[in-house]
């Protein structure tokens, strides 16, 4: 596993950051603001992440994404493990997550990498987001909001 910081003159993989995040404003308004990591497995692609200061002592994880056909083989918890890594290295107290109502499988990836929630930020996506997002069944309507304090 290869994670490497995106290049100055490189293109962000927008194909990959809008299966995480369907915003295309919200995406490059945080990679404006923050570090974009890629995943590679022999030259291509198949994950990302994007680590995003908030306070001198916390750093957000956004948008964790893997190419689909290598979804549900363990890359996206070695995506939030790295993201982790990286914040301690760097020195961050905190590492924050957010994810929708509707994401069960992320909540759940999130709560086994030692994520506790925090807070839940009612209507965010039905505010941030013009088009109904559905996932497992069920409309995302609140962000859940999941934090680790680091030693």
């Amino acid at each position: 596993m290869e994670i490497r910081r995106l290049g100055s003159s490189e293109t962000p993989p927008y194909d990959l950051l809008l299966l995480a995040d369907p915003s295309l404003v919200l995406v490059e308004r945080y990679l404006k603001e923050g570090e974009c990591f890629l995943y590679e497995m022999d030259g291509e692609i198949i994950g990302v992440f994007v680590l995003l200061m908030l306070n001198p002592e916390t750093v957000e994880i956004k948008n964790v994404a893997v190419r689909e056909a290598m979804q549900g083989k363990g890359i996206g918890k070695q995506l939030v493990q790295a993201a982790i890594r990286l914040a301690d290295e760097i020195g961050y107290r905190n590492v924050e997550i957010g994810t929708g109502n509707s994401s069960v499988n992320q909540l759940a990836l999130y709560q086994k990498c030692g994520f506790r929630i925090v807070e839940i930020i009612h209507d965010f996506f039905t505010f941030h987001y013009k088009e109904e997002i559905v996932e497992n069944g069920i409309v995302c309507r609140d962000m859940i909001r999941l934090r680790m304090e680091l030693s």
